[in-house]
């Protein structure tokens, strides 16, 4: 499996300006062959953060998903509201059972 953890840098006005991007990122993302999850949060104690975790099935998939349409679309909508930071992070991972 494959994880991806970002976190964006942003205004909380720039990110209520990015909401139906994020939406339909997110919508998009999930029904795509290999996602089992994609997911935007703002943090509680920090709302000038925005958190994506991503779980792909292979780095195959990831990069498929890079290519798609609606990604294109939520990076110009990233374009239109230019974070002051990113840090995209990929781990490959083996899902344990919990304790």
């Amino acid at each position: 499996m494959i994880v991806v953890n970002a976190v964006v840098k942003s205004t909380s006005k720039d990110i209520v300006a990015m909401q139906h991007a994020i939406g339909a990122m997110e919508t998009a993302s999930r029904a795509e062959e290999g996602c089992d999850d994609y997911t935007f949060s703002v943090e509680l104690n920090d709302p000038n953060a925005l958190r994506i975790t991503e779980k792909w099935h292979s780095v195959e998939a990831l990069k498929a998903h890079m290519a798609t349409p609606h990604m294109a679309e939520f990076q110009k909508a990233m374009g239109n509201n230019p974070p002051s930071a990113l840090e995209v992070k990929f781990y490959e991972v083996q899902e344990i059972k919990p304790f």
